[in-house]
């Protein structure tokens, strides 16, 4: 490189022909040239030395120059920043705009007598200040790294519509796979911050006119994210209320809106969430100047008591210390509001001979009978179901085995259809029956487990239909009534009692399983 670099005259430095993409030059015929053009650059325009400079040498000049310039170059980009990691990587030995005094102007007195010792040192052997320049030089090669972020930088505030948009995407999708945990993260990351009252507002108006179970999950959804603290009541309220309050003009559109709204806010109170007092208060806040809170109050606690009792909710209202006197206009006179709702179970608190009444054991086959009758024959409800057996049945009993399978027995063979061998299962059954089954069983393995067991000996008893144990087995898997644990252990089950048609029910079933296993194997890839 040194041999390369010439001076020219005043403000002028030229690079030989072949040092940037030129013709390539023989080694000998750019040492005789760069000697030629410094013997006639230091003739023509002579450079002003400054007073410690030694006598005048072309060689000398020349490597002086370089050295000079290196130091130059380092000082310059260690007081400027980097433009570009490509820009560094490769520094060159000059400064753009330059000249040839400023370089020897700028070197320091230590130069001259380094380059002089240089003169009888080794050719190949770098100086000290050469190792200097090029660890400095290495230095200013390497990427700078940035500084550790210690406050993440402003989000750029999102209009509403912006907002409404991207919850409406998060919200489509968790409906699309229900997937919670999902969700809540999704919601998380939005950092919405005070703006979460648009999120509960696009949910409850995205899910108002779908199917009841989208309802469910939406109001599930929104219960997780208070638990977690993503969601503070006050924004849940506020999101709530931006509905309410136009629901009175909306009831002309959706007649049963307050039905709707009910089953959006019954997952609150059914889990825990809220105290009744407390989520009904607020809610009758926007609906009390138009005389709407005591329906929707009335909507929610019949739900209440599809998914309890009657007697459990009629407890939990006078616990609330609620009057529907503070919920209802003035002039609307309570005891027939009462009665046009059919809440009087909220005024009745039993009498103390039916609380310590011993409850009789019912055999096996007497539950199958009276659960049958009740299912099959009168059609009841499920209130009526959650009322009959809170009557007749104690806690041990409601949760026995016994219990468990005439109850899913009886839920199953309604839901059967046709006859054999054309048998089908129709889905809408057990959707209807969902809170029955879901609330018995409770989410405990075992308990599933003797309720497939009880599937069993029912598609015994109707000669094994093709494909109907799989229908079942489907179905209850697509609403979340029995688990995979509780299929597995039905599947490795070795239970002597419960190996009639086992063989047979195993091998109607061999594709869900393998169907279940694949999906269990790709969410684990994913």
């Amino acid at each position: 490189m040194d041999e390369k670099i010439q001076l020219g005259p005043r403000a002028q430095v030229t690079w030989v022909k072949g040092s940037s993409g030129g013709a390539k030059a023989s080694d000998s015929e750019l040492s005789r040239t760069a000697g030629l053009n410094r013997f006639s650059a230091l003739q023509s325009t002579p450079l002003p030395q400054p007073s410690t400079t030694p006598p005048q040498n072309p060689d000398y000049d020349s490597r002086r120059t370089l050295g000079s310039s290196r130091n130059n170059t380092v000082r310059e980009r260690s007081e400027k920043p980097l433009i570009s990691p490509q820009s560094s990587s490769r520094p060159g030995p000059f400064i753009r705009g330059g000249s040839s005094k400023e370089l020897l102007e700028t070197q320091s007195p230590e130069e001259p007598r380094r380059d002089r010792e240089r003169e009888g040192a080794e050719p190949q052997r770098p100086s000290v200040a050469e190792d200097k320049t090029e660890l400095e030089r290495s230095k200013v090669r390497e990427p700078v790294k940035p500084e550790p972020v210690v406050q993440k930088p402003d989000r750029p505030a999102w209009s509403e519509e912006q907002i409404e948009r991207k919850s409406k995407s998060i919200i489509d999708e968790f409906l699309h796979i229900n997937d919670y945990k999902e969700a809540v993260q999704c919601v998380d990351e939005l950092n919405l911050g005070s703006q979460l009252h648009i999120f509960v507002r696009i949910g409850v108006e995205s899910t108002l006119e779908r199917s009841q179970i989208t309802r469910d999950h939406m109001g599930r959804l929104l219960f997780q994210l208070v638990q977690q603290g993503m969601l503070p009541k006050a924004q849940l309220y506020r999101g709530f209320a931006d509905t309410l309050e136009l629901a009175d003009d909306m009831a002309i559109d959706i007649p049963h809106i307050w039905l709707y709204l009910a089953e959006l806010l019954s997952p609150l109170l059914k889990d825990g969430g809220f105290s009744m007092r407390e989520l009904f208060s607020e809610l009758s806040k926007p609906l009390l100047p138009v005389g709407r809170a005591g329906i929707l109050i009335s909507e929610i606690l019949h739900i209440l008591c599809k998914q309890m009792s009657h007697r459990n909710v009629g407890s939990l209202w006078r616990e609330s210390g609620l009057n529907w006197a503070d919920l209802l206009l003035e002039e609307e006179d309570v005891e027939a509001f009462i009665s046009q709702q059919k809440l009087q179970f909220l005024q009745s608190e039993g009498s103390s001979s039916e609380e310590v009444q011993t409850k009789r054991i019912l055999s096996p086959e007497e539950l199958s009978q009276q659960l049958e009758k009740l299912l099959l024959e009168d059609m009841a409800s499920d209130e009526q179901i959650f009322d009959w057996v809170e009557a007749n049945l104690d806690e041990s009993q409601a949760s026995s085995s016994p219990f468990l399978r005439a109850l899913m027995t009886a839920v199953c063979k309604a839901a059967v259809k046709d006859e054999n061998p054309n048998c089908r299962v129709d889905t809408a059954i057990i959707q209807k029956r969902l809170p029955v089954l879901l609330k018995y069983l409770n989410s405990d393995t075992e308990r599933q487990l003797q309720a497939l067991y009880a599937l069993q000996a029912l598609i015994v008893s109707l000669d094994q239909p093709p494909n109907l144990l799989r229908m079942f087995f489907d179905c209850l898997y697509d609403e979340d009534v029995i688990s995979e644990d509780a299929f597995y252990k039905w599947e490795s089950s070795k239970d002597p009692a419960e190996q009639q048609g086992k063989g047979v029910a195993l091998k109607s079933v061999t594709a869900f399983f393998t169907w279940l296993r694949e999906a269990e194997e790709e969410s684990e890839d994913n």
